[in-house]
């Protein structure tokens, strides 16, 4: 027999994914106004910051009033908790897509550096990953889950190639330092939001099988320990 407090838990998951897709919004907006060096688009991603915001806030109290009113047992607690980390996740994403903007207005007053291929590339990349994760949340798929983390490494060697070509251009064009350093920027966002893509999909295996995987072999025998230069600890 379902708890008469169901309802209350699908509304906390409908708020999650709302917020979900307003972050994905945000970045897919900051990336078109980069490609078009669309000002404007790029202010208008600046403003939808307090959207996000305030979905981080309302599910946080919503959590909070669940846990204090409602007693939830072992699987319903692990909902709420995980939901309250994956808002606050989403909520860095919406932060880096609002840094990604203020770089596109700024990067708008000169000639471009250089084509826009990777930056978009990349950010195709932890979008995906973005989506997949929350996907996660719905259909409590933990393969899919397992396959988000995984695919960090992609955006991490992106990040890294576009860090030496930035590095040289600097070098062999001191007039481009000041573009190449926002690019370089950019591309650090990008990167961040697919680790916070990452710790939604950790945390989506943690509620289908109760099982913390952060920081274990599982994730990472799938990582870049191959690779020289690992990236930063994720957020």
């Amino acid at each position: 027999m379902k708890r008469f407090f169901d309802s209350e838990l699908e509304l906390f998951r409908s708020k999650l994914i709302l917020m979900g897709e307003s972050s994905v919004r945000q970045v897919r907006d900051a990336m078109k106004a980069l490609v078009e060096g669309d000002v404007a688009l790029a202010q208008r991603v600046v403003a939808a910051d307090d959207e996000v915001d305030r979905l981080e806030i309302e599910i946080d109290e919503e959590a909070v009033r669940y846990m204090t009113l409602r007693s939830p047992v072992a699987t319903e607690l692990r909902l709420v908790i995980v939901g309250m980390k994956a808002s606050h996740d989403l909520e860095r994403v919406g932060d880096e897509a609002t840094n990604i903007a203020k770089r596109v207005v700024r990067l708008a007053a000169e000639p471009p550096l250089k084509p826009y291929v990777d930056l978009p590339r990349m950010a195709g990349i932890a979008l995906e990953m973005l989506r997949d994760a929350l996907d996660c949340f719905l259909d409590g798929d933990e393969e899919k889950a397992l396959a988000v983390c995984r695919r960090d490494a992609e955006v991490d060697a992106i990040n890294r190639q576009l860090y030496r070509e930035l590095s040289s251009f600097m070098v062999e064009k001191p007039v481009t330092i000041s573009r190449a350093l926002e690019l370089m920027f950019i591309s650090k966002s990008i990167e961040r939001i697919a680790d916070h893509a990452t710790n939604i999909a950790e945390e989506m295996v943690y509620l289908s099988r109760g099982k913390d995987i952060r920081h274990s072999d599982e994730v990472k025998r799938h990582g870049t320990s191959g690779e020289s230069g690992a990236s930063e600890p994720r957020r």
